[in-house]
């Protein structure tokens, strides 16, 4: 497990080129976020000239056949943010990738059962708005150089309800999985502090990355790049599913030191998945509000 410390426009052009299977990451959203060694307050044209930057270098050290999975959230007073930043990399006349798939992660759901009961599952992060309603999900854009990179869905699929699909249609196989779609109802894990335990104001749940090495289907062998390393979850994730290959690059000492510190007791406590885990199953009794 290879982590590194300093700017990703820097330590990005030291990695061999095409030596990457997946990049999974989350950059700074440009929305005037808290981080301790980062301004975050660019105007939108210097932010996405930015992004262009490390793009460029994200598709050099990228296998032709790799998947690039970008997370961006939006701010109720800057919506179209992660939508300017999608175009920035995937439009104009020489664009750096091609938008494979758009997948909704959602972070909070209210749904009700076939009985008429209401749930509410989740993270859900009160607003004081008048104008806006509470924003409940993030995007991650599946990212490729040409649009057409095999992707395994059932590793990342959920059981059939109606069990008679599985001998009804053909792909499955005979195997009880169906692809999960592009929504994704993942949670935070709870945490009693968030210094002790999350200190860092922008983080993605550990199975988010996990989704994402499923979806992408080369398991352990996969090469995995985050150039926004954070407090390392992505490295977590990594250690978790029985990665070989990781490298994160993370621009804070502090963030860094903590996200060894994690990897270290991931280590020690958690069995790597080394093989297809079995699907996930979700509530088949619910319908949406």
């Amino acid at each position: 497990m290879n982590l590194l410390h300093g700017d990703c426009l820097k330590v990005l052009p030291t990695l061999e080129a095409g030596s990457i299977d997946a990049v999974v990451t989350s950059p700074p959203y440009n929305l005037g976020i808290n981080y301790r060694s980062y301004d975050d307050t660019s105007s939108r044209e210097v932010f996405l000239d930015w992004c262009r930057q490390w793009a460029a270098e994200v598709k050099r050290v990228l296998a032709d056949d790799g998947s690039f999975f970008l997370n961006v959230g939006a701010a109720p007073k800057n919506p179209l943010m992660p939508h300017q930043l999608l175009l920035a990399l995937t439009d104009g006349e020489s664009p750096l990738f091609v938008l494979q798939n758009t997948f909704h992660w959602i972070k909070s759901i209210s749904v009700e059962t076939r009985a008429g009961e209401q749930i509410s599952v989740g993270h859900f992060k009160p607003i004081n708005s008048q104008r806006f309603v509470n924003d409940c999900h993030e995007y991650i854009f599946h990212l490729t150089k040409t649009g057409d990179v095999p992707l395994d869905r059932r590793a990342a699929g959920v059981p059939y309800q109606d069990k008679s699909n599985i001998a009804r249609w053909g792909h499955t196989g005979g195997q009880d999985s169906r692809c999960r779609g592009n929504t994704w109802f993942i949670p935070y894990d709870t945490i009693n502090s968030r210094d002790k335990e999350r200190p860092h104001p922008a983080t993605f749940p550990v199975a988010l990355v996990e989704q994402c090495l499923k979806l992408h289907g080369k398991g352990a062998e996969t090469r995995l790049l985050d150039p926004f390393l954070g407090i390392g979850t992505s490295a977590v994730a990594a250690k978790r599913f029985g990665v070989k290959s990781f490298t994160g690059i993370e621009l804070d000492e502090e963030y860094l030191a903590f996200a060894k510190v994690r990897v270290e007791g991931e280590t020690a406590t958690k069995k790597p998945v080394v093989s297809r885990p079995a699907p996930i199953a979700e509530p088949e009794e619910f319908r949406l509000l």
